[in-house]
Parts: C-alpha cells; structure tokens; sequence
C-alpha cells in the first residue's frame, strides 16, 4: 500500500506535499519519501520511519521547487 500526492503550483512544493502526506499518515506507513524539481533539475529525499522523520531532514537540509511528488509506503507482508 502507499499514498502518492502531487503539486503544480505557484507556491513551494516541499511543504503542500508534507502537508498532504500528513493527511495520509493514520494510515501507518513506515516510510515517506518527495521528489521536486528546481532548476530543471531533480531533488529528492527519502526516509524510513514516520512521517517526523522525513519532516526533520527537511529542516535540516531544505528542498525547494514548485512541482513535486511525494509518497508514504507500507510493506505488507504475507
């Protein structure tokens, strides 16, 4: 199972998309990852663990861009 959320917009990406995947977070997914383009270019970050997790690497170290992709995943198992 997963939750994939998008952004095309005006505003900064990184953040709609934390905001959406929170949304998603009840579920129980261990792991959360986005994907934005700046620049032309691809920035991605990627965590195991809660939504928290993926939230603290992006303060310490900031993806910016206005469209973007994010997505949280539970492994099934069985």
């Amino acid at each position: 199972m997963c939750g994939i959320v998008g952004y095309i917009g005006e505003k900064e990406a990184p953040q709609l998309l934390l905001e959406s995947l929170k949304r998603l977070e009840y579920r129980g997914y261990d792991s959360a990852g986005m994907a934005v383009i700046d620049g032309g270019k691809i920035a991605s970050k990627r965590n195991v663990g809660k939504l928290n997790q993926l939230e603290a690497s992006l303060l310490k170290s900031p993806l910016k861009g206005k469209v973007g992709i994010g997505h949280t995943r539970w492994a099934t198992h069985g």
